[in-house]
C-alpha cells in the first residue's frame, strides 16, 4: 500500500511537471485588432463615417472568391480592408477599384460600389 501511494504521489508530480512546461512553452496567441467592429481577416463595407465611428458595418466579408460577392448596391461606402497580404476589388459605376492590405477607403458620393471580390494578392 505504501508504494502504491509513492507512485501516485509520483505520477501527480511528473503530470503537473509535465503541464507547466506545456503552458510555459505554448507561444502567447496573438489576437489581431478590431477596427470599427471589423476584424482581421474581415473586409468591411460602412454606409457613412458614423457607423465607422459606431463599429457598424454594413457588410462583412472574408472568404477570397474567384468571382465578385453582391452588396447591396449605394454611393460613397467607405471600405476597410483589415487583411494583411490580400487586395479586395470593388465593383463600381466607375469600373472595378482595388483597396489595398490594411486600407481604408472612402469612396466619393456618386460613386456606387455593387460587389466586393477579395483576392490573395497581396498588391493592387
Amino acid at each position: 500500500m505504501h508504494f502504491t501511494i509513492r507512485k501516485a504521489a509520483h505520477l501527480a508530480v511528473v503530470a503537473g511537471a509535465v503541464a507547466a512546461v506545456s503552458v510555459a512553452g505554448a507561444p502567447a496567441a496573438t489576437a489581431e485588432p478590431v477596427q470599427h467592429g471589423c476584424a482581421y481577416p474581415y473586409v468591411c463595407l460602412y454606409v457613412n463615417q458614423a457607423a465607422v465611428t459606431a463599429g457598424h458595418p454594413a457588410a462583412k466579408f472574408r472568404v477570397v472568391t474567384s468571382g465578385f460577392q453582391d452588396v447591396t448596391s449605394r454611393d460613397g461606402y467607405i471600405v476597410l480592408n483589415t487583411r494583411n497580404d490580400d487586395v479586395a476589388y470593388l465593383r463600381s459605376s466607375a469600373g472595378t477599384l482595388c483597396v489595398g492590405p490594411n486600407t481604408t477607403t472612402v469612396m466619393s458620393p456618386g460613386l456606387t460600389v455593387n460587389g466586393v471580390k477579395i483576392s490573395s494578392r497581396a498588391t493592387c
